[in-house]
């Protein structure tokens, strides 16, 4: 979708990988994969910081066997059906505990998990 608007590198200040099985040319500084899955794994064995996913539910479903911590922004609107948060992942492949709920005056809520079935 950035893409499309004209936006090549919507988070420059960090490494950049994007799952993506239609694009043949990243913009610089970003690596498209076809195996999102596997680039994390790979990912997650080098040294550094956490890895951010921003994307849809069928993404969050493909990465939900290597999702360590989920960090959720609830907002009290209501818009449809809408896209499931881990897309047609069994919803019972994984367990998280809550760590922290923050509520803003806003109605927005903030909710923090870490995975407790590894």
């Amino acid at each position: 979708m950035a893409l499309a608007e004209g936006i090549g590198r919507p988070y420059a200040h960090l490494r950049e990988y994007v799952a993506t099985r239609s694009h043949k040319d990243a913009p610089e500084g970003v690596t498209f994969t076809a195996d999102a899955l596997e680039t994390v794994r790979e990912l997650k064995q080098e040294q550094g910081k956490d890895i951010y996913l921003c994307g849809g539910g069928d993404l969050a479903g493909v990465l939900l066997p290597e999702i360590d911590r989920l960090i959720l922004k609830r907002n009290p609107v209501v818009l449809g059906d809408g896209i499931r948060l881990f897309g047609h992942a069994d919803a019972t492949t994984a367990t998280f505990a809550l760590e922290r709920c923050r509520s803003f005056g806003s109605g927005v809520i903030v909710e923090e998990y870490r995975r407790s079935d590894h």
